[in-house]
C-alpha cells in the first residue's frame, strides 16, 4: 500500500485535494470515481521513515481556515449523496492538521455507534463552538444539512474576514509604536551617554530639555530591569482585573466610548451580532437559541447584556428592537430596520441586511482609520526622536554662539 497526494474536480466544479492510501494510482483514481470526482494528477508520496513526536501542549490549533475548508468539502460531498460516515472518513484521512485529524476520526467513530452528527461535534468545542454545534442540529432536524453547511461556510469566511480586518487597523499603528519606543530607548541607553561626557567638559549649566533628557537616560541605565518588571506587573494586572465581571464590565464600556476605535468597535458588534442572529433564524434554529449562543460570542460585555435583555423581552412577549435600543449600543437606524424585520415576519432577511450593511461600514472605518493614524503616528515619531536630537544638540548650538 502505497500514499498517494490526489487532486480532483467535483461535479459542481469544486477543486479537492487530499490523500490516499491505496495499492496504484488506477486503484485511487477508482475510488474518486466512486465519490464523485474527476482525478485530476496523482503523485506517490516517497517512501522514509515518518516520525511523528507529539508534545503535550505544543499539537497544532484547529484554525478558523481549517473548518471552513471541511465544512466547503463536507456540504460538497453530502450534496453528492455520499453518505456521513464515508465524508468523515475521507476527510479525515486527507486532513494534514494532526489535531484536527484526530478530532475529524473521533466524531466518525462517535458518529458509526449511533450519535447524531450535532452529538459527535458538541464532544470537541475547541474545534466546533456551540453555534455550529447548533446550526449542524438544525440542518439535520430540517434534512438540510448540506444547505446548513454552505452557511456555516459563508458565515466564518465573512467572519474571519472581519477579525482579519480589526486585527490589521491595530496591528499597524501598535508594531509602529513599538518600535518607536524600541528606538528611543536605544537612543537613551547608549547614544545620550556619549554626549553626557561630552557635556561635562563644557563646565557650564546645560539648557533644560537636554537635562530632562539625560535624566531620563541614567534613569533608564539605572531601573532598566525594574522598568520592565514594572510595564509587565501593570500588563498582568490589567489582564488580571479585565478577567474580573466588574473589570470586563468596566473596560468593555471604555472601549465604546474611545474617541478613535469605539465607533470601529461598535460597527464590528453590530456587524456580528446581525450576521450570527440573522444566520441562525434561518438555518431555523430558535430564536431564543439563538440568543443565547450569539450573546456569549459577543466578545463585549455591554453587548452581551444588551443581548439577554432582548432574549427576556422575547420571552415575556415582547419585541426585540426595544431592548435594542435602550442598550445605547446599537443605532436607531438597525433598531428600526430590525423592527420592520419583526413586524413583515422577515427578521432574518433584514438582519443579513443589516450586517451586509455594516461590514462595508467596517471596511470604511478600517479605511478612515489607517489613513488617519499615519499622519499622527509621523507626527509622534517626528517629536519623539527629533526631540531627543535638538535637546542633545542644543548644548552645541550655545557653545558656537557664545564662542562667535
Amino acid at each position: 500500500m502505497g500514499k498517494f497526494a490526489w487532486e480532483g474536480t467535483t461535479r459542481s466544479g469544486q477543486v479537492m485535494k487530499g490523500e490516499m492510501e491505496a495499492p496504484s494510482v488506477e486503484a485511487v483514481q477508482a475510488q474518486l470515481r466512486t465519490q464523485g470526482i474527476a482525478p485530476g494528477p496523482i503523485k506517490e508520496r516517497g517512501k522514509g521513515l515518518d516520525l511523528e513526536i507529539n508534545i503535550p501542549g505544543f499539537e497544532p490549533k484547529v484554525t478558523t481556515k481549517d473548518i471552513v475548508i471541511f465544512t466547503r468539502q463536507f456540504a460538497t460531498m453530502i450534496d453528492a449523496g455520499l453518505p456521513l460516515v464515508q465524508c468523515l472518513d475521507i476527510l479525515s484521512k486527507q486532513q494534514e492538521n494532526k489535531t484536527f485529524k484526530t478530532v475529524l476520526t473521533q466524531v466518525k467513530e462517535d458518529v458509526e455507534s449511533g450519535s447524531t452528527f450535532a452529538d459527535a461535534l458538541k464532544k470537541h468545542p475547541k474545534a466546533f463552538d456551540s453555534l455550529y454545534v447548533n446550526l449542524v442540529a438544525a440542518g439535520e432536524i430540517g434534512g438540510i444539512l448540506d444547505t446548513i453547511l454552505n452557511r456555516l461556510a459563508a458565515y466564518i469566511e465573512k467572519a474571519l474576514k472581519l477579525k482579519k480586518q480589526v486585527k490589521s487597523a491595530m496591528t499597524y499603528p501598535a508594531t509602529i509604536v513599538g518600535i518607536a519606543v524600541i528606538v528611543i530607548a536605544v537612543i537613551l541607553v547608549f547614544v545620550i551617554p556619549q554626549f553626557q561626557s561630552v557635556f561635562e567638559s563644557f563646565g557650564a549649566q546645560l539648557p533644560l530639555p537636554t537635562r530632562v533628557v539625560i535624566f531620563l537616560s541614567e534613569l533608564l541605565q539605572a531601573y532598566f530591569i525594574a522598568i520592565i518588571v514594572a510595564c509587565f506587573v501593570i500588563v498582568k494586572g490589567l489582564k488580571l482585573i479585565y478577567k474580573t465581571p466588574k473589570g470586563e464590565l468596566l473596560f468593555d464600556a471604555l472601549f465604546l466610548k474611545l474617541p478613535v476605535m469605539g465607533p470601529l468597535v461598535r460597527k464590528v458588534a453590530v456587524a456580528k451580532f446581525t450576521r450570527t442572529l440573522g444566520t441562525m433564524i434561518t438555518s431555523g434554529v430558535p430564536i431564543l437559541d439563538g440568543l443565547d449562543i450569539v450573546a456569549k460570542t459577543a466578545g463585549n460585555k455591554i453587548v452581551e447584556n444588551a443581548i439577554y435583555r432582548v432574549a427576556q423581552s422575547i420571552s415575556e412577549g415582547k419585541t426585540i428592537a426595544e431592548p435594542l435600543e435602550k442598550s445605547g449600543v446599537f443605532p436607531s437606524m438597525v433598531c428600526q430596520m430590525i423592527a420592520v424585520g419583526e413586524q413583515s415576519g422577515s427578521i432574518d432577511t433584514m438582519l443579513n441586511k443589516v450586517a451586509d450593511f455594516y461590514d462595508d461600514e467596517v471596511d470604511d472605518a478600517v479605511g478612515n482609520l489607517t489613513a488617519m493614524m499615519e499622519p499622527l503616528l509621523m507626527l509622534f515619531l517626528g517629536v519623539a526622536v527629533g526631540g531627543l536630537v535638538i535637546a542633545m544638540y542644543l548644548p552645541i548650538f550655545q557653545m558656537g554662539s557664545a564662542i562667535g
